[in-house]
């Protein structure tokens, strides 16, 4: 078999997942070879598909000392750094290779891509309408195009955008999957559960879908439908706006409650006001891993989730039978010490729905939980044991319980921010 005709059976074998006969194959190519800036290019591919980042990096850079005016080796590195979450350098690499070839439409839609993930939605429209200029049917280019007019409320134009892309691949994952999400975005969970699904037909593993039919699955709910709408709003925010959100709850929060205790007469329509925004507040921290614990009983859903999705539902939900528990204890009994239990599983359900969420400091969420459980176990062991109902380590807890709520904040807005 010659040059030619191996190097076109690493790219079906990359097109079949098939990475370890692609890089056994390209193995033999480089041992011919070792400076083929073009083999390695490819060898940089199947790591970066095997999520082999740091090796994807090395190869990448190698080939570039090798072939330092090959613009794809740029845009592939690009799409390394991007993946190590290095996203001002994946910028600046890609702005690199379209220097080098400045009539590349690929590269373009990357860029475009790239500005669409940090939410610089008009820079990301007008990079890929120049995308597109240059090639009219780049799929990324019409997607990236699609979702930046979306977040820019031009959902109509968008809309006609990704069915345009439709047209040009009907059975492409990622176009169905991004149209999903945008339906998702719009109110319609049945159409977008129809692509997402027709996204998993074409690619049975591809995560972004997955996460798509979960969220359509749980919007079924008009409760949640709700709470979605206000995740996609959260998320169209840059980091300060999305502070400006939070602090403007808190603070008018503060404010309703100061009205409330200095005057008696407009107490009747504070205090239930007052409770509503309570709960409102309290539910975008557990309402995405209650609706995973119900989708735990349907026979899909439970195949979507993931174990840590699992996890933190059962563990929400353990903390919900605690809370319920002490609870019905305090008032069957009469024992105020049941109430400190009570709050221990009523708290706890914050922590619990978030402790596995993703942040740049790696376990940071999963560590404080443990220790807000281990130090509200040993205020309810010291309630029991002493004479003293409000002890220490329960005053620890409440603060811990309070502090956690801004460290979680900062963390998901901080990954949710590129």
């Amino acid at each position: 078999m010659n040059e030619n005709n191996r190097l076109s059976r690493v790219q079906i074998l990359i097109q079949q997942k098939k990475y370890a006969e692609a890089e056994k194959t390209l193995n033999d190519l480089l041992s011919t070879d070792a400076g083929n800036a073009h083999y390695l290019l490819y060898m940089a591919e199947i790591k970066l598909q095997m999520e082999n980042y740091e090796m994807a990096r090395k190869i990448i850079d190698s080939a570039i000392g090798i072939s330092p005016d090959y613009a794809d080796l740029y845009f592939q590195k690009s799409r390394i750094v991007q993946m190590q979450e290095n996203y001002d350098e994946a910028e600046e690499v890609i702005r690199h290779a379209i220097l080098l070839d400045p009539n590349n439409s690929g590269y373009y839609a990357f860029q475009a891509h790239l500005r669409l993930n940090r939410k610089k939605f008009k820079e990301a429209l007008d990079i890929a309408n120049r995308a597109l200029e240059i090639e009219p049917e780049n799929l990324l280019a019409l997607n990236t195009r699609s979702t930046a007019l979306t977040k820019l409320n031009r959902k109509e134009e968008s809309f006609k955008t990704i069915e345009g892309a439709l047209r040009e691949d009907p059975n492409n994952a990622f176009t169905h999957a991004n149209y999903g999400w945008s339906l998702l975005e719009k109110g319609d969970h049945k159409k977008a559960m129809e692509h997402f699904k027709e996204s998993l037909k074409s690619d049975p593993d591809f995560e972004y879908a997955q996460s798509g039919i979960l969220q359509a699955m749980k919007a079924k709910n008009p409760i949640y439908s709700l709470y979605l709408q206000y995740a996609f709003f959260m998320q169209k925010l840059t980091a300060r706006y999305q502070w400006t959100v939070i602090i403007a709850f808190y603070l008018g929060f503060r404010i309703l409650k100061g009205i409330a205790k200095s005057n008696e007469a407009l107490q009747p329509y504070l205090i239930p006001l007052l409770i509503g925004l309570a709960i409102i507040a309290f539910s975008t921290w557990v309402i995405n891993p209650i609706g995973n614990l119900f989708l735990r009983f349907n026979k899909y859903g439970q195949l979507l989730l993931s174990k840590k999705e699992k996890l933190s539902s059962g563990f929400v939900a353990l903390s919900l039978a605690v809370f319920t528990v002490g609870l019905a204890l305090y008032f069957i009994l009469g024992d105020q010490r049941y109430l400190m239990v009570a709050f221990f599983g009523f708290a706890m359900m914050v922590p619990c729905g978030v402790m596995f969420a993703p942040t740049k400091f790696k376990d940071a969420l999963l560590i404080y939980t443990i220790a807000m459980a281990a130090v509200g176990a040993g205020a309810i062991f010291l309630t029991f044991t002493t004479p003293v109902l409000v002890n220490t380590m329960s005053i620890v807890f409440l603060f811990g319980f309070v502090i956690f709520q801004w460290v979680a904040n900062f963390l998901l807005i901080k990954e949710n921010n590129r």
